[in-house]
């Protein structure tokens, strides 16, 4: 029996010495109902009953209609939702609400095992348009608007993004300028790059928008801004005067949602449409807002929206869950190629290759999972007002930003690996891995580009590593400095891996042992991302001192460098989540699995920077190479469990839906066996051609 050696016994957690087993052998089992409770966190009930909804026919994505036909059933599945009481957990209770916001976004993020054009076209509805309205407006806008968008009599959309400015949301080009003559704003799109794009609801369906514009009155621009906008007549559903748009047509997924562009041409709309909670403008055109600075004010506007990326990160895992659990199930039922036997072939679990691209995503699943946990303890502190600082609000949308983009990648790069692991079947529509990547696409950019969002996470970074010297003294700081130099001499000239060579004494085993220690791991993450935001600060030194252009210059010259560093940030986040939920585990046999997945998690990472630990002497070529060596053999170690750790997850049939998941591979396979040992027994069982030439060597050689 392998001993499991928990360092967090100091912190009042019990010790792991004695893993529960599976019943006849040494293997600690994992208690799946147990696991399943705890994945569901502390929003389970809702997200319980959002899973029962998931699992009804009637939401579910019908493969191979038109993109007018999918739209039409999309449509009408919203008023299923409000029917059966599944969209209003976030808003008021006072309208029908509960005030929930953590469980409203656990329930949303669930309605993508259903249709993802659903779950982002209900997003669009109550996530965004309805959001905003709650969030950036006041008490009379919700009187006005808000029955309506709840109940769905207003379908309505999110103008933000325009067709020449994504991500650069402060470079928006749409103006609302005040007329005090008429106490109207005048909403205008001055040229084509301008035009609202990619908006869902704008196509066919929205009746009303949150338009967001440079807000300007008396001459001056006081930035962006969001106003209401009613685009169509209720009756005709015609745009109404100097409102026009396009549709956006056939996408490469979400083809139930009905983007379109929008564009205005001198609308006017009443001054009290101005969402005005951060800015307001009375009636002679006086500007006022309570956040006097224009770019805290624009952050402070914009993190209000923050849970489209927190609902995105949930809806990533879950999409991952639901790949992982089909091909995984697959895996231990497909049978190919007689390796080890004359008789019997092999399922494809059991092949080293096939563990490795199947588990090491497991166990990223895992993480993203138990972060994604966190973010969104974090959200709902903030929102319902538990912890609601404006630190608070930087820290909930620098996770948001940092956990974001590594769960939508890694959805993706899931959703292709369990395809190809499932060969042509993987491939087929009904298993589905094929449709959710599609739809899953553009997860990767919207609501905030990846890329964009890991630069917004390594500024963060920086800010708080210049903030640690900006009040130190001569002495502190130049101790740092040498501190600093010291540690990369000792780096660089190799004596750090001769300490390790001479610990591991060249022996496999102990470096092994040195690599799965929590506290190796912990050190060998953290430091990593410590050491580039420190390169980087250092590098980015007196840029605040050049001139825009320079400064500009210097910062792209190490924009890379930056990303990556926040990339390793993220990934740390979710190594301590993971790391975190151990000691949450009380089942001895499930948190000695639950340790090897979360290990195999560690070292993937080191694994795939290698060179990084390598080139700057963290690691010695004897515990390099003994990376991928521990590697494979968590994955024999985590073998037997595959099955328990993906029905942990939660889902069912009605859920997954994909027809190699339902045992009929199983079926198949042990039909195909019965036929040929029946053939066997029998002795008619014709004689294979390299068998007969073999015999007749044989018989020459005699």
């Amino acid at each position: 029996m392998t001993e499991v050696v928990d360092r967090s016994a100091a912190k009042g957690h019990a010790p792991v010495t004695a893993p529960s087993l599976v019943p006849g052998s040494a293997q600690p089992a994992v208690d799946v109902h147990a696991l399943g409770e705890q994945l569901l966190g502390k929003w389970a009930a809702v997200r319980l009953q959002a899973r029962d909804l998931a699992a009804r026919p009637e939401l579910h994505k019908t493969e191979g209609l038109t993109h007018t036909d999918h739209r039409a059933r999309v449509s009408g599945q919203l008023q299923y939702l409000v029917d059966n009481g599944a969209v209003h957990r976030a808003f008021p209770s006072a309208l029908g609400g509960s005030d929930d916001h953590g469980g409203n976004i656990a329930g949303f993020e669930e309605l993508v095992v259903a249709d993802p054009s659903l779950q982002i076209k209900a997003g669009v509805q109550w996530g965004l348009f309805g959001s905003a309205v709650m969030h950036l407006g006041t008490g009379e806008h919700h009187a006005k608007w808000l029955p309506g968008i709840m109940s769905l009599e207003i379908p309505g959309c999110f103008a933000m993004t325009e067709t020449g400015h994504g991500s650069d949301v402060a470079s928006i080009a749409t103006t609302a300028t005040y007329d005090p003559a008429t106490a109207e704003f005048v909403v205008h799109t001055p040229f084509r790059a301008a035009w609202k794009d990619y908006i869902g609801n704008a196509a066919i369906d929205g009746l009303g928008a949150v338009v967001f514009a440079q807000l300007i009155t008396r001459g001056v621009n006081h930035g962006v801004h969001a106003f209401y906008v009613d685009l169509r007549d209720p009756e005709t559903r015609d745009f109404l005067p100097g409102i026009g748009g396009e549709d956006d047509g056939i996408k490469g997924g979400l083809n139930g949602i009905d983007n379109g562009r929008l564009h205005f041409t001198h609308v006017r709309i009443p001054r009290t449409n101005l969402l005005n909670r951060y800015g307001d403008v009375a009636a002679d055109g006086t500007y006022s807002s309570p956040i006097a600075s224009p770019g805290r004010r624009f952050f402070t506007m914009l993190g209000t929206l923050v849970q489209g990326r927190v609902s995105l990160d949930g809806a990533a895992v879950a999409a991952s869950k639901v790949a992982l659990k089909a091909a995984i199930h697959y895996a231990t039922e497909r049978r190919q190629f007689n390796a080890s036997s004359h008789t019997d072939e092999e399922v494809l679990l059991d092949y080293q290759r096939h563990q490795r691209r199947l588990f090491t995503r497991l166990a990223t699943t895992y993480a993203a999972g138990f972060a994604h946990e966190q973010l969104l303890q974090k959200f709902d502190d903030v929102f319902s007002g538990a912890h609601d600082t404006d630190e608070d609000r930087q820290d909930l949308e620098t996770l948001a930003a940092a956990l974001k983009p590594l769960s939508t990648w890694h959805a993706l790069d899931t959703l292709q690996e369990c395809r190809e692991a499932c060969g042509g079947a993987g491939f087929l529509i009904e298993n589905r891995f094929a449709s959710l990547r599609a739809d899953l696409d553009v997860y990767a950019t919207f609501e905030g580009d990846n890329t964009v969002l890991l630069q917004l996470v390594a500024k963060r970074l920086l800010a708080d590593y210049a903030r640690e010297f900006r009040s130190v003294d001569f002495g502190v700081l130049a101790r740092y400095v040498v501190g600093q130099a010291t540690g990369a001499a000792i780096h660089r000239t190799g004596l750090r891996q001769v300490a390790q060579f001479v610990a591991d004494n060249g022996s496999v085993q102990k470096a092994a042992i040195a690599l799965r220690d929590e506290e190796s791991q912990r050190a060998l993450l953290t430091d990593r991302v410590q050491t580039m935001v420190a390169e980087a600060g250092a590098a980015l030194k007196g840029s605040n001192r050049l001139s825009h252009e320079k400064g500009a210059a210097l910062f792209n010259r190490h924009q890379n460098e930056l990303i990556d560093a926040a990339q390793a940030h993220a990934e740390l986040l979710q190594w301590e989540a993971f790391t975190d939920a151990l000691r949450d585990v009380t089942d001895p046999g499930t948190r000695a699995v639950l340790t090897w997945l979360r290990d195999l998690f560690g070292l993937s990472l080191i694994e795939t920077n290698l060179s990084w630990y390598l080139m700057n002497g963290r690691l010695s070529m004897q515990r390099g190479r003994t990376v991928g060596e521990y590697i494979n053999r968590l994955l024999v170690k985590i073998r037997p469990h595959a099955l328990d750790l993906v029905d942990a997850f939660g889902y069912g049939e009605d859920h997954v839906r994909a027809a190699i998941a339902t045992g009929a591979e199983k079926t198949r396979q042990d039909e195909a066996r019965a036929h040929f040992r029946s053939q066997r027994a029998s002795g008619q069982s014709p004689v294979d051609e390299k068998v007969l030439i073999a015999r007749t060597a044989a018989g020459r050689t005699k």
